[in-house]
């Protein structure tokens, strides 16, 4: 093995290039719609966004309508109004599954998905607040022997 003298003789030897970020692109059905599916718990969110007045139905009624908690609203507009896209797409969603705190978690976590699928550059703002990230806490299953899945039968003495 030849001793070097320099380090221009090493050339791109040394280590190799760092891996590029990831490059993320628009991703649009054939009727310029974004598609993704948002879950928490045991609920599950299809969610479609396309540019329009803002409106969002949910199960074919207004999201008012189909959560009236506010609260619930709330959580549903909070990755429209944090990238300050409020009144430009129209989301339409079906839910399934679980209780309405879940599937109103379920359809954040599937819009903010679909919005980063139609803008990708809305990527890194939802990102950080955590929209993104799927919540996987599930119901713990109940074990044989127990009541429920931690809770013992009652103690008996005699």
């Amino acid at each position: 093995m030849a001793e070097l003298q320099s380090l221009e003789q090493l050339g791109g030897a040394v280590a190799p290039a760092a891996p590029e970020a990831p490059v993320h692109v628009q991703k649009l059905d054939s009727q310029g719609r974004a598609y993704a599916t948002g879950k928490r718990k045991d609920a599950i969110a299809r969610v479609w966004v396309k540019p329009g007045t803002g409106r969002i139905m949910v199960n074919k009624k207004d999201f008012t309508e189909y959560f009236a908690r506010p609260v619930l609203q709330m959580i549903l507009r909070q990755p429209v109004m944090l990238t300050n896209r409020d009144g430009q797409y129209d989301i339409v969603a079906t839910v399934t599954g679980g209780g309405l705190s879940g599937q109103a978690g379920a359809l954040r976590h599937g819009i903010s998905k679909a919005l980063t699928y139609y803008e990708p550059e809305l990527r890194a703002i939802l990102k950080k607040e955590g929209f993104l990230t799927r919540d996987s806490r599930v119901v713990e299953r109940k074990k044989f022997g127990r009541r429920k899945a931690r809770r013992s039968f009652q103690f008996s003495k005699r």
